[in-house]
Parts: C-alpha cells; structure tokens; sequence
C-alpha cells in the first residue's frame, strides 16, 4: 500500500515538486508537468508525453536528451488536462511541431486531442501517437480501441531519437507509427495497488491466483489463474506474444526488443528469474534478443505484477533505439551533455495573469453567487462521497474517479469564489469554473464536467437573472457538447446515463410551467433513478470495458456523482427559494 502522503488530492502536485528538485539535471517545473532543463536543438521536432501521474518512471522519467522533451502529468491514474498538455507543449516546442505521445486510454484521447486542436489553431504543427500495444485490451481485428502498457517505452523513445535527429514531423510520426505497429505487451498481476488515502486496493485476487491481462491503472485483469512458477509464468508470456507476430515478420530470424516489465512489488530478483526462461524460450523461438530490459519501466503504485513486450525490429528502429539517451531512468550510450537553458530555468514558468472579468449586470452577478452556491453544495457532496466514489469506479475501472471529483470541484468552488469576489456574472464564473475543474481533475470526468459548466455559462449569459428556460438550455447544449465530443450514448454505462434523462425532465418540467427550482427537484429525481438502473448495464466505453462483466450489478461511479451533484444542486435552490420567500413574509 502507499504509506508516505500528507493529502490524497495532492500527493500528484507534491510528487512532481519533489521529483524536479531531485533532478534538476535533466527537468525543470512547467505549468503541467516539466519539461527539459537542457538546451534543445532548434527547429527540430519536440516529443511531449504524458499521462496519469503514479506510473514512475513514466513519464517524467522518460524527460531528457535522445528522449522525451517534456511529460504533462495528470492526477494519479488520470489523463493531464488540455491545458496542462498545452503547457508543457508550448514550453517544449523547439520551432518545428510537437508530437504528444500517450496511451490509449479515453481520458488522454479527449484531452490530448483538444490540446492538439488548441496548438494546431495557434500556427504550431502538432501530431499524435496513441500507443496500443496490450494484447489483452481488444481483439487483434480492433488493435485501435487496445490500450497502451509498457510499450509505451518502446514508441517514445524511437520517436524521439528521429527527433533528436532532425527527422522531419511525418518522418517522425511515420517511424512512432512503425514502432507501435511492431510492439505487443501482455501482464499479469498477484495483488492490486492501493491508492494514497484508499484503505483498500483498487482489486484483489484470491490466495494463490494470478490476475491475467491486466492494465497499468489498477483494472482489473480479464480472466484469473493459478499462480504459476517463474517458468511457467515466462511460457504463458512468450505464448500469448508468439501468437501476434506483425504483419509481414517470421519468428525465426527476427530482432526482438524483450522488456520484463514489473509493475511495482515484484523484486528485481524475481524478474531476473523469470527472464532467464523468456531468454531459452524467445532463443528456441529463433528470435534473437536485443538489448534485453528488465526493471521497472511502467508502474502502477505497489501493484504486484509483470508484463512482457516484444518490440519487433528492423534496421531504422534498431538503430533509434540503441540512439544514445539520458534521461533520470533512462540512459543509453554516451550523449554529449547539453548546456542548462538559464534562460527557461529563470523564467516564472507557474505564473498565470489572472482572466480579465468580462462586465455583467447587477442581476448576473446576484445570480453567480447563487452559482457558487451550487458549486460549494456540489463539494460538500463529492468530499462525502469521494471513498465510495472511487470504489464503485475501483469495480471494474482505475478507481480514481474520486479523488479526480474531488480535485476538479475544489478547484471550480476556487476559481468561483476568486470570481464572485472580482465582480464576474453568471456566465463569467461558470466559465472559470469550468477551465479550473477541466485543468484539476484531468481525466475523461474533468473534460466532461468542464464542458458542461461552460455549456451552461454560455446559456444564462452576463445580462440577465437565469431563468428555467435558460439554464435547460444549457443542459441540452452541455449534453449535446458530451455526448459529441466523448461518443458515448445512452446505454453504454457512462454519465451519459444520467445526463440525458436529466435533460429531458427538466426541459419538460419548465416548459409545463414549473419554476427552476420545482423543475430541478424533479429532474433529480429522474437523475437519481437513471444513476441506480446503470447497475443494470455493461460498459462499452472507456476502461470498464475490456471488464464489462465485473460492472454488472454495481452503477456507474460518473453516473452516481452527477445524480449527487445534480441532488445537491436543487437543495440550493430550494434554500433560497425558502430564505426569499422567509423575507417576504417578514418585509
């Protein structure tokens, strides 16, 4: 278990503050995560990586010359924000493009993706490579929808010794692509990881069983077995792998890359076991190892577990991989040591201005603390809920989807309050919030959570007291702007689930005439049914659903929290319609 933390929702903030003053060498702090402290050269193609913090040494490990140019780090098992990505990428860029390299997990494709969009508006040319090397995450006929595991390793440190090479930016992503094309991984796990705070692991496995398949973010695996010995666990291994040889390769004579993967407790010791048998077997295979890695590559906390990848070479790959790195857990060959950028190092990289307050009438800005008001219940509820929010999430997912709530509405409840202080309205504080939840919480829920409150803001406006049909309205949109971003629909276990019968009762109930408040009261009940009948679904989106069937019988976490929030919300507004009516009575 994690043992050493002060608060949970900032372990991630504090992790990174210690990792830069251990390794200033290679790193410097940037908004997001960090970037090279070292001079890069310019005009060339920047790599930046990233993902959910908790899986050192990726990513920022991976930060250095010959590797990666900077790593956004998200909260513990949580993609970076777009803005963190956009950060690190706008201090990263050397002036020809940025290449952002993460796994395939939904939270980082929403978030990455929006950062590319962002970077590309600007003028920057900015590409992507998912990497999708788990054999156990899909079939092979959908290699698209696997995740990415250790092989992580393998794509980004090829991509970025083209970089270092002055490789063009579709030379660059043609090589990442090749990479990913010719890596397989496949894990296994004894015990689950717990989460700082959490007093149990995110999945256990019984006495004596081996979890198999599994991911780097505490899912859990898709079938179980015994615990085998180290040389039957190194033949299961090397079997799976042996059964996806890329197109247009043959066993017998190939160049493998081999990395023995440990996930987080299983000792150096073990691994050097198990791999003297991956060795005879991938040698009677006709394969032949090259530079074999054993260590701890692509973690998940004190999870107890292995993983094996097999990186397929030819003769541009091999030769970017053997490229000369040196990075705080990477290091290859002798590399030329690069002068400090002084300049970067002196610059405040953590200051932001504060947003300019757009002006707002009287009205808009009665109703944004009104507005705060909501936010401040919506904490309240989360921080109650943030346990078993993270051990619904925990049945067949990460986990981290309370700790991620909790992160992301703190966040907004500040940047409201900063807000109503400096005058904002209603629309004005919303968006704020909305950038700051989006920004804090990361993952898919503070993408989705982030759309839908700037949805909303943009509905009631700066001018005028929000009335029913405004802010149903702005449901509708926040629905729309969800469900078109993410894809997911009503029946796929998500949010969505929830959001969408939301909707339609509250624009039903204020087009009957009810208040805001009556209407909100009865959309929440709609909510609050729709969160408990999600327990009846099998997830076909994000990473519940290489687990589908662990999930039956137990809601949706996202669908659970909006119902609370949504809850919560309406007690605010029946507050102030008593306290304005209490008024009333009493003028």
């Amino acid at each position: 278990m994690t043992r050493l933390f002060n608060e949970p929702a900032a372990f991630a903030d504090e992790m990174i503050e210690g990792f830069v003053a251990s390794h200033g060498r290679w790193v410097r702090r940037v908004n997001g995560g960090v970037a090279r402290s070292t001079k890069s050269t310019a005009d060339t193609v920047a790599l930046v990586i990233g993902g959910g913090s908790g899986h050192y040494p990726a990513f920022a490990g991976l930060v250095g010359q010959g590797l990666a140019h900077g790593a956004a780090m998200g909260n513990l098992f949580a993609s970076p924000s777009a803005q963190q990505v956009y950060s690190v990428a706008k201090a990263a860029n050397n002036g020809a493009g940025v290449l952002l390299g993460y796994g395939n997990y939904a939270g980082d494709v929403l978030h990455f993706t929006q950062a590319q969009e962002r970077l590309r508006r600007e003028g920057i040319d900015c590409r992507s490579i998912a990497v999708t090397d788990d054999v156990s995450s899909a079939p092979l006929e959908e290699r698209a929808k696997r995740r990415g595991i250790a092989g992580d390793l393998t794509v980004f440190k090829v991509a970025a010794a083209a970089a270092e090479a002055g490789y063009s930016m579709d030379a660059t992503v043609d090589i990442a692509e090749r990479a990913n094309d010719r890596t397989r991984s496949f894990g296994v796990a004894f015990t689950g990881c717990t989460l700082p705070g959490a007093e149990n692991p995110l999945f256990t496995v019984p006495g004596g069983r081996m979890a198999v398949g599994m991911g780097i973010h505490g899912e859990p695996g898709i079938d179980e077995t015994d615990i085998p010995t180290a040389d039957e666990l190194a033949e299961l291994l090397v079997a799976k792998l042996l059964t996806e040889v890329p197109d247009g390769l043959s066993v017998a004579g190939a160049r493998v890359v081999p990395i023995l993967n440990g996930l987080g407790s299983v000792k150096y010791e073990e691994l050097f076991v198990v791999y003297r048998r991956v060795a005879q077997l991938l040698a009677e295979a006709g394969l032949e190892a090259v530079d074999p890695q054993v260590g701890e590559l692509v973690t998940s906390f004190d999870m107890a577990g292995t993983s094996l990848t097999l990186f397929w070479l030819d003769e541009e790959l091999e030769t970017l991989w053997n490229a000369p790195a040196d990075a705080p857990a990477f290091r290859r060959g002798a590399v030329t040591a690069a002068a400090l950028d002084t300049a970067a190092l002196n610059a405040d990289e953590l200051s932001a201005e504060a947003t300019a307050i757009p002006e707002a009438t009287d009205e808009s800005r009665a109703a944004a603390v009104r507005v705060l008001a909501a936010l401040a219940a919506a904490k309240d509820v989360v921080d109650a809920n943030v346990e078993e929010l993270g051990r619904i999430d925990a049945v067949a997912g990460d986990g981290d989807h309370g700790i991620g709530m909790e992160r992301g509405v703190r966040a907004a409840v500040e940047a409201a309050t900063d807000a109503v202080e400096r005058g904002a309205g209603a629309a004005s504080t919303l968006h704020l919030a909305a950038d700051a939840w989006a920004d804090r919480a990361g993952g898919t829920s503070g993408a989705l959570w982030g759309m839908a409150l700037r949805a909303v803001g943009d509905a009631v406006g700066n001018s005028n007291t929000p009335d029913g049909g405004a802010v149903a309205a702005g449901v509708a949109e926040a629905a729309a702007s969800i469900m078109g971003f993410g894809k997911a629909k009503v029946g796929d276990k998500t949010l969505v689930d929830v959001l969408v019968p939301f909707r339609d009762a509250l624009s039903a109930a204020v087009g009957s005439g009810q208040s805001l408040t009556d209407a909100w009261g009865t959309a929440a009940t709609v909510a609050q049914e729709a969160a408990e009948e999600t327990a009846n679904l099998l997830p076909l989106m994000g990473r519940a659903r290489p687990h589908a069937e662990k999930s039956l019988g137990t809601p949706d976490a996202g669908a659970v929290s909006m119902a609370l929030i949504v809850r919560a919300i309406h007690n605010t507004f029946a507050e102030a319609k008593s306290a304005a009516t209490t008024t009333k009575e009493n003028a």
